[in-house]
């Protein structure tokens, strides 16, 4: 799994358990951090806690630094890393309707898990609502299938589109997240909720 692979190859049941402590550790990480809190994820919307965007980016930083690092050192072949193929047609309206539901329900996918994991109504509720989304996609697949399949542009990745080297647009990247953070600092202190942050 991942680095580890070239050190030796594991069996698939190993593989497998080794994501299940990578997810029970990111689930509790996410809980720990109090993201089991809708109030908190749709703080970043209303702009009084950015702590999703702070989280996030970073996290994102961390990982193509660290990826960069590992391939640099023989540990990680960066061209067998699987890139999801972009479909603009179906990532513009899928993007949509999962920012309206974040908004709304106040979770995404990972943190209304981690939310019902510790007993949150509203997440149970919020994860329902996520699986009649599913099977109502599943269902009329064949209807939209044109739509969803449009615009099709392959295993493209962000830095070879905007035609910069990886290292220029991590450069970009870190600053663009130093900014971001900065301006969550304004929108903080702008749009503070102490009734609501008091209480996450």
């Amino acid at each position: 799994m991942g680095p580890l692979s070239i050190l030796s190859e594991f069996p698939e049941w190993l593989n497998l358990l080794i994501a299940l402590f990578i997810g029970l550790g990111f689930g509790f990480a996410l809980e720990q951090a109090g993201f089991s809190s809708s109030r908190r994820l749709a703080g970043m919307f209303y702009g009084y806690d950015t702590t999703v965007l702070k989280v996030f980016f970073t996290a994102a930083i961390v990982a193509l630094v660290g990826s960069q690092l590992l391939s640099f050192f023989g540990l990680l072949n960066l061209k067998l890393v699987y890139v999801n193929p972009y479909y603009m047609n179906a990532a513009i309206i899928g993007g949509v309707i999962m920012g309206a539901g974040f908004i709304m329900g106040g979770y995404c996918p990972g943190t209304g898990i981690s939310a019902l994991s510790i007993g949150k109504i509203d997440a149970m509720i919020f994860l329902l609502g996520g699986l009649a989304g599913a099977f109502l996609f599943a269902e009329t697949y064949p209807y939209i299938q044109t739509i969803f399949l449009g615009n099709y542009k392959g295993e493209m990745r962000i830095d070879e589109w905007m035609g910069f080297s990886t290292g220029v647009f991590t450069f970009i990247l870190i600053v663009a997240a130093v900014f971001l953070f900065w301006l969550a600092e304004l929108a903080e202190k702008r749009f503070s909720r102490p009734e609501i942050t008091s209480e996450i």
